[in-house]
């Protein structure tokens, strides 16, 4: 059977290895098996947002809201903008792929860092655009200048923070490059990670409102999956001006989030203090992590996420991952982005104690 010819290249997006797949195996005990890959929320969902989901269980056979009103309406206030300007997808994700089927055809250029989120190229490729990388693996705004002079863009994608290295753009420095930007191009924000960045460091902040009101060109991406705990739900949102997400509605597909949800992110945004805490625990361990990586020489990327970034030149990050995956401990190993590095997401005080522990065999193994 013929498919279209721009699959033919196009990689496989490699997501972080489910508990479920170290248990059939490697036999080890449900229980026993630590997964520190896909940046979840290691404290688990809001109590409130619990009880809200089983008190609604009974309504499954229903589809949701199509409107997705009282969502669109708390993101709205939230960042003090109007529903019109707020769109739902089924995790940021799906945003992204509104944004490339709005602007990209065969040929189009889209520019990004180096290492950054997988999606933004595959997204890309799929529509047969052309993708322009800088060479510096982090987002080095100088070098996406230049790119941006010499090719041009359609879509320009900024990851504030970055995944999956974990650093991030001052907000001045983000609006000083997008003053250069031509008012066709489309700017995408993605800031998955915002509310870690924002804790960290005010000057990271980015603010929708701000953003696009001062740059219409410009769109903000959110996700409730990973402060907000709602991983397994998949809800994200853009932020833009009206123009952009009336367009992007003509894209999205009817009843494109669940309505468990859409009742679950509606209550998560109820519960503020428990995100807070969430990350404000985040970063106390984060610290554990730096002091470990210094302890042993090993240099990491200072991170503004729920993850750190740890790079290796004396051990093989592939085999380092495989080792502490048949211990149970799963980890994303950062070979397919050409690094030799391990991404671990930042786990309670218990199951980082684990890692640490669990790390040390495998490293004393592999001398």
């Amino acid at each position: 059977m013929k498919f279209n010819k721009v699959l033919k290249n196009l990689s496989t997006y490699e997501a972080g290895k489910p508990i479920e797949l170290v248990v059939r195996e490697y036999g080890i005990d449900p229980k026993e098996v630590v997964k520190l890959a896909s940046n979840e929320n290691p404290y688990g969902t809001s109590p409130k947002v619990v009880a809200k989901i089983e008190s609604l269980a009974k309504n499954m056979y229903l589809y949701p809201d199509d409107s997705m009103f009282e969502l669109k309406e708390a993101l709205a206030n939230k960042f003090d903008l109007e529903s019109k300007n707020v769109i739902i997808g089924s995790g940021s994700d799906q945003i992204l792929e509104f944004c490339i089927h709005a602007k990209c055809k065969k040929k189009s250029n889209v520019l990004m860092a180096k290492t950054t989120f997988a999606m933004y190229e595959i997204y890309s490729k799929q529509v047969g655009a052309n993708v322009i990388k800088t060479e510096s693996s982090q987002h080095n705004l100088k070098e996406l200048s230049k790119l941006y002079k010499k090719h041009g863009a359609d879509v320009i994608f900024l990851c504030i923070p970055n995944n999956p290295l974990g650093e991030c753009l001052d907000k001045d420095e983000v609006y000083e490059f997008l003053k250069t930007i031509d008012k066709n191009t489309l700017v995408v924000v993605d800031g998955a990670y915002q509310e870690y960045a924002s804790f960290k460091d005010e000057k990271k902040r980015i603010c929708p409102k701000d953003l696009i009101s001062k740059f219409p060109n410009a769109i903000y991406l959110g996700t409730f999956s990973k402060a907000y705990a709602l991983g397994g739900m998949r809800v994200g949102y853009g932020l833009a001006q009206p123009e952009i997400i009336s367009t992007f509605y003509k894209i999205r597909a009817p009843f494109n989030i669940t309505t468990l949800s859409l009742a679950a992110a509606i209550e998560a945004l109820k519960d503020e203090d428990f995100v807070k805490e969430c990350i404000a625990k985040n970063f106390i361990e984060m610290k554990r992590y730096e002091e470990y990586a210094s302890k042993k020489g090993f240099e990491y990327i200072p991170s503004y996420t729920n993850f750190i970034t740890i790079l290796f030149k004396d051990f093989v990050s592939k085999t380092v991952a495989q080792k502490l995956l048949e211990r149970g401990m799963i980890v994303r190993d950062l070979t397919g982005y050409g690094l030799n590095a391990i991404r671990v997401t930042i786990g309670t005080n218990d199951q980082n104690t684990k890692l640490f522990k669990l790390l040390d065999e495998v490293l004393e193994g592999l001398k």
